[in-house]
């Protein structure tokens, strides 16, 4: 097909009905696709977790809690393993839609649960002192991993069932000790990294978890810190400085070996943190640039729309970082054509839709959008934006040039009523023509963008806005959206839609609000302008500025 394809481009590029070159497209392949939707993989990940989780409890450590009897060990974690993935399937349908999201958990966990099996082998063989154990232990590892990666829920899930499957790794008298630790920092580690958009919340969170591994040895005994005021107090000393600074360095190597492979992970398992949102929102992108200089008004309403959105995304709980930085390239394929959309026209200068039919200027005005993920897939922009290209418009009609099209339409059905045209020659009016290519918004955050954009450009229209005008206006605009359709897919509920107008009202309310109208100062007999201050005049007296008010007659 492929083959066949390239030939029908060259045949009509030869004829100049083409550029001859297939337009890009974003997508993953079919066999990629059908990987990740696969029942049977997502079912082989589970197994193979479950086995695995088994295994390690077989390998356990001498001195665990079934170190006696292996196989009833290796039972209990092939059971907490199945406790674990039914709550992950159960419980977190978001995350185990996809099989790459699934081997990122299941992944995670296996990867912290072999970090402490080898810890506790250290241990075991005396390279790391038994009072020094579980400070050795990356408690935070997974659950800060998957708190920033997939979110707070996912975060918590894997701090409880690391927790409960590495009890059973330890020696049977510190299974308790262990329980409380691992789940506590791991739980601090979840909290503290929620929504984090600067790479040093990650040290931060470190230290948090550093502090609470401390607190709780010295509640739990591991660390004895009246033991200083004792006999051989400086060896006591010495032992409490060592498991402080070993259980800070632990939590914040941790944290840094997150922070330094976070990039990784998110272009394996096509993840954006907010970290990399407020990275790509750099304004000095090659298509941002190009687009101050070749489309300002297009940069100038994408601007105002990413103002617009990111408002209304923090007011619902959105992804709002996301929604800044897809603003900023949702109409990037203007750049194609930017003289053919009114925000980048002079007063002075011609339309190029004047010697246009209707259904052309709509074609080229529809034609944005794919030329949008065109540029966006040829300059690799994240996928997330690409998405919210393509869906920003959904398949809302382009009413001025429908309009225009029925009004061209009438005015020659009226020359076939006068017999001076022939009703064969009229061009069919078929709304299909008029309409994007969708398809229409699927998350929230492209649904509010695609609020936003409408709203932005329908409040230049309005002539001395006031709060009521503003309000109607967006009232107005919402509910033609819902009607047309356009939300059907879109997760917005009308709570959050009702919290996304007030938004919406709030932010424009802000930006077009009035102005006092600025006099020019009064000139004096002189010719030269004087403070246009009532009463008062100023003059140099020594070297100093001094301001005196006239006195009335």
């Amino acid at each position: 097909m492929g083959f066949l394809d390239s030939i029908k481009r060259w045949r009509l590029a030869k004829r100049g009905f083409s550029a001859g070159r297939k337009r890009r497209v974003h997508g993953d392949s079919a066999a990629v696709q059908a990987l990740e939707d696969s029942d049977f993989v997502k079912l082989a990940l589970y197994i193979a977790f479950a086995v695995t989780s088994a295994v390690l409890v077989l390998k356990a450590s001498p001195g665990a809690t079934f170190a006696s009897d292996p196989f009833k060990g290796m039972l209990y974690g092939f059971a907490l393993a199945l406790t674990a993935l039914a709550m992950f399937h159960v419980g977190h349908q978001q995350a185990c839609r996809r099989n790459s999201r699934v081997v990122l958990v299941l992944g995670g966990l296996i990867g912290h649960l072999l970090v402490v099996r080898l810890v506790m082998i250290l241990a075991d063989a005396g390279t790391i002192k038994e009072t020094y154990r579980y400070l050795f232990v990356p408690f935070a590892l997974a659950p800060m991993l998957m708190g920033i990666l997939l979110g707070r829920t996912v975060g918590a899930f894997a701090a409880v069932y690391v927790s409960l499957i590495g009890s059973l790794l330890v020696p049977s008298g510190d299974v308790m000790n262990y329980l409380i630790v691992s789940l506590v920092a791991g739980m601090t580690a979840v909290l503290c990294t929620d929504r984090v958009r600067k790479r040093i919340q990650l040290f931060r969170s470190g230290i948090y978890v550093g502090l609470v591994m401390v607190l709780l040895a010295l509640v739990l005994g591991k660390l004895d810190a009246l033991a200083v005021f004792g006999p051989e107090s400086i060896n006591k000393l010495q032992v409490l400085g060592a498991g402080s600074g070993i259980a800070f360095a632990t939590a914040l190597a941790t944290a840094m070996l997150i922070s330094g492979f976070l990039p990784m992970f998110e272009g394996m398992f096509h993840l954006t943190t907010d970290i990399s949102w407020l990275e790509l929102s750099d304004l000095n992108h090659k298509l941002l640039k190009q687009m101050q200089l070749e489309a300002p008004g297009t940069f100038h309403h994408s601007l105002v729309v990413a103002a617009l959105s990111e408002a209304a995304a923090e007011k619902i709980g959105a992804n709002a970082p996301m929604c800044r930085v897809c603003a900023y390239f949702h109409d990037v394929g203007k750049l194609k054509k930017p003289g053919y959309f009114i925000e980048n026209q002079h007063d002075e200068g011609e339309n190029p839709h004047d010697a246009l039919t209707p259904t052309m200027s709509a074609l080229i005005i529809t034609a944005h959008v794919k030329d949008g993920i065109d540029l966006a897939v040829k300059h690799k922009l994240n996928p997330r934006i690409i998405e919210v290209i393509q869906e920003h418009h959904g398949d809302s009609l382009v009413y001025f040039f429908y309009r225009k099209a029925q009004e061209q339409k009438k005015a020659e059905m009226e020359k076939v009523d006068r017999r001076l045209e022939n009703p064969e020659d009229l061009p069919k009016v078929e709304e299909k023509n008029f309409r994007y290519p969708g398809p229409r918004p699927s998350t929230r955050e492209s649904g509010i963008i695609c609020l936003a954009d409408t709203i932005e450009s329908a409040s230049r229209t309005l002539r001395k806005p006031t709060p009521a005008k503003i309000r109607a206006l967006v009232e107005e605009l919402v509910r033609a959206k819902i009607n047309d359709g356009q939300l059907d897919d879109c997760p917005l509920t009308l709570g959050e839609l009702a919290q996304v107008k007030e938004s919406f009202s709030k932010t424009l309310r802000s930006m077009l609000h009035s102005r006092i109208d600025y006099q020019k100062p009064p000139e004096d007999k002189n010719g030269s302008k004087r403070s246009s201050g009532p009463n008062r005049e100023s003059r140099v007296d020594g070297g100093r500025l001094t301001t005196v008010r006239e006195r009335s007659n």
